[in-house]
């Protein structure tokens, strides 16, 4: 796996700061950040997504807080907008 980095938190201390990287062969975004507390996961529960769609948590997966100013490392694609199940 080839991972290219692409940002990281601006004037980040020496360690635990949120990092983006893309896997190279699948475009895959790797990102390491904040664990979302509690009562966000349940206000995330609360709004759902899809209809029908459980609002669990599976143990292979965690909810992540992204800080907004790290949005702009996220590459964009000439599809923008068009990713995604917004159960639409």
């Amino acid at each position: 796996m080839a991972l290219t980095f692409l940002g990281i938190w601006p004037n980040t201390p020496d360690d635990g700061s949120p990092t983006i990287w893309v896997e190279e062969e699948t475009g895959d975004l790797i990102i390491q950040s904040w664990k979302a507390d509690e009562e966000t996961i349940r206000k995330a529960q609360e709004v759902g997504s899809v209809p029908g769609h459980s609002t669990d948590v599976p143990d292979h997966e965690t909810v992540i807080r992204l800080p907004a100013n790290m949005l702009r490392f996220i590459p964009r694609t000439d599809s923008e907008g068009s990713g995604g199940n917004s159960g639409t």
